[in-house]
């Protein structure tokens, strides 16, 4: 669950916090299946602070033909509209597929303290994947990290898409 490829390991998952995350993971899913019914990349992002969801969203870069909207940036304008402010501390955000280097950043920016990803992007991911830029050392903010989470449905949501665009389904 907490094998990170590349760069230095993040702080291991807490056991008693198994059935959080995966309420957490399954709010980001259904932002992730929203993306999908939009013909979108099926990725959702949601934030949790104090057991109430702060931010949230799910790809829109075709949508607003805007390369910047990802799931975690909106999920992350959201909950600083919610918190009045750009720290959004004390509070979890579940991603379905391990953010890029654009939203990495974002979330070290935010301050966000813990992460919590379904699976990882071998491609494009900026969190163990390819990069490690939440747990850089170098960075004044770390995140906690935690993957694998419904690791299984947010793996089998994005093959799905995919498998549908290349036979011109979606």
């Amino acid at each position: 669950m907490n094998d990170v490829k590349g760069g230095q390991p993040c702080q291991p998952a807490k056991i008693e916090d198994a059935g959080v995350h995966e309420y957490g993971m399954e709010l980001a899913l259904e932002q992730a299946r929203k993306a999908h019914s939009m013909g979108e990349v099926p990725v959702g992002a949601v934030i949790i602070k104090d057991g109430v969801v702060i931010g949230q969203g799910h790809n829109l870069k075709e949508t607003l033909k805007d390369p910047t909207a990802h799931a975690e940036i909106l999920a992350i304008r959201e909950a600083a509209r919610h918190q009045a402010g750009w720290r959004i501390l004390d509070a979890t955000m579940y991603v379905t597929l391990e953010p890029c280097p654009m939203c990495a950043g974002a979330i070290v920016m935010a301050r966000i303290p813990r992460l919590v990803i379904g699976t990882m992007d071998p491609r494009t991911g900026a969190c163990g994947s390819l990069w490690n830029i939440v747990c850089d050392k170098r960075l004044n903010h770390r995140v906690e990290l935690i993957t694998g989470i419904k690791e299984d449905e947010c793996r089998k949501l994005l093959e799905e898409f995919f498998e549908q665009l290349r036979q011109g389904d979606t």
